[in-house]
């Protein structure tokens, strides 16, 4: 992890810093610059790759489009008189650092966890000169771009920024940076995911995790597999075709953005058993309190080799239409009493002589070693480490889900950690509970604040020693309430709060964040993206005026 040095910010008498995530290394002043009516991005990058120059694109219909005001009183309109006598900024000179290697932005996101470069450096001097905006990648200079897009705002049609000269030197302090959704409870259209992703860009998020099915329903055509989507998903209109998946990983790519898949097994598998109850033990078994953990009930026959060779099969499918490094197989919540009411799991055991956690073991070591051989490495949830006896190769990433407590213990065991828990990050807790005759809370109540999350601090209780092995987080929307009618309302700007603790460090004031936010939320309903008012707008545009103190 990269030390997290900020330097001092100038800001201007009543000025709002937009940018979200705070950079590392930052110093502003409070000269006016205006774009000039000819604006451009020069690119002196040689041979440029097609995504770099259109994010570049993107960058400037941003800028013309955005119409964002200054979140103060008046929205800016008294910026004016100022701003038509400011010096003019000509142009934003992109470059790579001598010696770069020149991959797309889609390739650059797809490189290994912990290897990709997204540093960069950017300077906006207030005389007028040349911006400038270098990286030692791709991109890196998609991440500057970021920025450099939420550096400006307009009054009577012209963009301006009140914060020159600005000096940036940027880099993430974790390189996972992440959001999940579950697409399987409830449906969401390819638009929405891309819609999403372009949010997480927004805010430099660099990990989709995309926990694609579940035991409800089973969305994705898997070649080779496609009875199991034509029997388990909600509708034929309900599916992700292997073009969608590639409309999907390519749209995420050229944003920055890792897809991992999950296919999580052995439990949470239920709806296979549509079109193969042959390796479902106690499918849709009633009470399904006594069977799953939400239903319906239903889980993978892990002991019988029939079942863990199609598994190992079906996921060696699924590996093959993701371009990602990763993939998680999940591992979560598995039921024991499903597997010592199932006979044909009883058998299986009998036969083989293997108890139910030999066997879970023989299942994961077969199922990883077949994507394995398809270039992935595999991410579990953190049973697999904590409560279960299986072979797990060192490199598997563990995603934490529980307690935030449980990252510690997962650390002693020497694997690398993604930053899940419920109790922070959690982003569907609050809402009551959705099981039917019981009038209840959630079982992860209460809501989960924006600055709950803010307040994560990913080494809490990891040694010195082992703060290596942490690799960033990411907020989950699991879906059983929700929907494309409320997805952007439930994610955003919450979301953010986690791009921002795992870009920029840990330890950030939240009532100094809060303006920043606003910012982020006002300038993704100018995007169309949905998300919600933290305060009353009176608020908004009075940073501090709302505290309980003022």
């Amino acid at each position: 992890m990269r030390s997290f040095a900020l330097l001092s910010v100038v800001a201007p008498i009543g000025g709002v810093l937009g940018l979200w995530p705070l950079p590392r290394s930052l110093s502003t002043g409070n000269s006016t610059v205006k774009l000039a009516l000819n604006f451009d991005i020069l690119l002196s990058v040689q041979h440029a790759p097609a995504d770099l120059v259109d994010a570049v694109s993107r960058t400037k219909t941003s800028l013309k489009n955005d119409k964002l005001g200054r979140l103060v009183v008046g929205r800016g309109s008294a910026d004016s008189g100022t701003v038509q006598h400011a010096k003019s900024l000509n142009s934003l000179q992109l470059s790579l650092a001598r010696g770069a290697t020149v991959r797309s932005v889609t390739e650059e996101a797809r490189l290994p966890i912990g290897t990709r470069k997204e540093e960069y450096t950017l300077t906006v001097p207030a005389d007028g000169s040349a911006a400038t905006l270098s990286a030692n990648s791709t991109l890196g200079l998609l991440r500057g771009l970021t920025t450099f897009e939420q550096l400006f705002y307009e009054t009577s049609g012209q963009l301006y920024t009140v914060e020159a000269p600005i000096s940036i030197a940027d880099s993430p302090a974790y390189p996972w940076r992440g959001f999940m959704l579950d697409t399987s409870r409830n449906f969401f259209s390819v638009s929405d995911i891309k819609r999403t992703l372009a949010a997480m860009s927004m805010v430099k998020m660099s990990q989709f995790h995309w926990h694609v099915t579940d035991s409800q329903s089973f969305p994705l055509v898997v070649p080779g597999f496609t009875e199991l989507s034509s029997q388990g998903a909600y509708d034929s209109s309900m599916v992700y075709t292997p073009s969608d998946v590639k409309e999907i990983v390519d749209y995420a790519g050229a944003r920055g953005i890792d897809v991992m898949v999950e296919i999580d097994t052995p439990g949470h598998t239920a709806i296979i058993s549509a079109a193969h109850p042959e390796h479902i033990a106690c499918p849709q078994a009633s009470p399904w309190t006594s069977f799953a953990n939400e239903p319906p009930a239903g889980q993978l026959r892990l002991a019988s080799p029939a079942t863990t060779n199609f598994t190992a099969e079906m996921l060696a499918a699924v590996a093959r239409i993701f371009p990602s490094t990763l993939m998680s197989t999940g591992g979560d919540e598995l039921n024991t009493n499903c597997y010592a009411q199932d006979p044909e799991t009883q058998a299986d055991l009998k036969a083989s002589g293997r108890t139910i956690e030999q066997a879970l073991d023989v299942f994961t070591q077969q199922t990883h070693a077949a994507i394995r051989a398809e270039g992935k490495t595999p991410a579990v949830w953190e049973e697999m480490v904590l409560d279960h006896n299986v072979t797990l190769s060192n490199d598997t990433v563990v995603l934490v889900w529980i307690s935030s407590m449980n990252a510690a213990a997962v650390a002693q065991k020497n694997f690398r950690i993604v930053h899940g828990p419920s109790d922070y990050f959690y982003l569907d807790c609050g809402a009551g509970e959705w099981i039917g005759k019981d009038v209840a809370n959630s079982w992860c109540d209460p809501f989960k604040t924006w600055q709950k999350a803010y307040t994560f601090d990913p080494q809490a209780n990891i040694s010195e020693s082992r703060a290596h092995l942490v690799l960033g987080g990411q907020q989950l929307l699991w879906t059983e309430q929700s929907g494309p009618e409320n997805l952007d309302s439930i994610v955003w700007p919450r979301a953010a709060t986690s791009a921002e603790v795992f870009w920029s460090g840990p330890g950030g004031d939240s009532n100094a964040a809060l303006p920043r936010l606003h910012d982020v939320a006002f300038r993704m309903r100018q995007r169309g993206i949905q998300a919600i008012p933290l305060q009353p707008m009176w608020c908004a545009l009075r940073p501090g005026a709302c505290n309980i103190d003022s």
